[in-house]
C-alpha cells in the first residue's frame, strides 16, 4: 500500500515538473513575442511621424530634394517590411535619413526655431529611445528564454516540446559604425 502512494506521489510531482516547464517556455516565447511586438508599435510610430516632419521641412529645404527622398524611400520600405530583420534594416535606414535631415536643418535658422519642426524632433527622440529599451527589452527576453532551453533541466523539457533557442536582435554593420566627427 506504501509503494502505491509512493508511486502515485511520484506521478503528480513529475506531472507538476512536466506542466511546470511547459507553461515557462510558453510565456517566455509569449514575451519574446510580446516584445517584437512593441518594437514594431515604436517603429510604426516613428514612420508615422515622418510625413508631418517633412511637411515642416520642405518649405524651408526645396533644393534639398535628395534628402527628402532618401527620407521618403526609407519610411517606404519601414512600412513595407514583413520579416524583423527586414523591419529592422529599414528602421536604421530610416533613423540614418532622419539624421540628415536634423543635421540639414543646422543650416536653416528659421527651420531650428520652427515650434512643429522641434516638437517633431523632440517625439522622434523619444521614440528613439523608446525602441532602443524594446531591442534592450527582446534581447533580454531571448536571453532568459535561451537560458531556459539551454540549461539543466530546461533542455531536457526544450526538446520534449520541441522548443529551440532564438536568435538575438542585432543590429546591422552599417549602423554599428562609429560616426565620424570633423572639424
Amino acid at each position: 500500500m506504501a509503494l502505491l502512494w509512493i508511486t502515485i506521489g511520484l506521478l503528480i510531482f513529475l506531472s507538476i515538473i512536466f506542466i511546470y516547464y511547459f507553461n515557462r517556455l510558453v510565456v517566455l516565447s509569449n514575451q519574446i513575442d510580446n516584445s517584437l511586438s512593441q518594437i514594431d508599435v515604436q517603429l510604426r510610430k516613428r514612420a508615422d511621424l515622418v510625413p508631418n516632419l517633412l511637411s515642416s521641412v520642405k518649405g524651408y529645404v526645396k533644393h534639398e530634394k535628395k534628402i527628402i527622398k532618401e527620407v521618403t524611400d526609407a519610411r517606404k520600405a519601414l512600412l513595407g517590411a514583413k520579416s524583423i530583420e527586414k523591419k529592422v534594416k529599414a528602421g536604421s535606414q530610416l533613423e540614418s535619413a532622419l539624421k540628415s535631415v536634423f543635421a540639414l536643418a543646422e543650416g536653416y535658422p528659421q527651420l531650428r526655431a520652427n515650434e512643429n519642426f522641434l516638437q517633431l524632433q523632440n517625439e522622434l527622440s523619444a521614440i528613439e529611445d523608446k525602441v532602443a529599451y524594446s531591442r534592450q527589452f527582446y534581447n533580454d527576453s531571448i536571453l532568459r528564454y535561451n537560458d531556459t532551453c539551454r540549461t539543466f533541466p530546461g533542455a531536457f523539457f526544450a526538446k520534449i516540446y520541441g522548443k529551440t533557442s532564438k536568435p538575438y536582435l542585432e543590429i546591422p554593420k552599417e549602423a554599428r559604425a562609429v560616426p565620424k566627427v570633423a572639424f
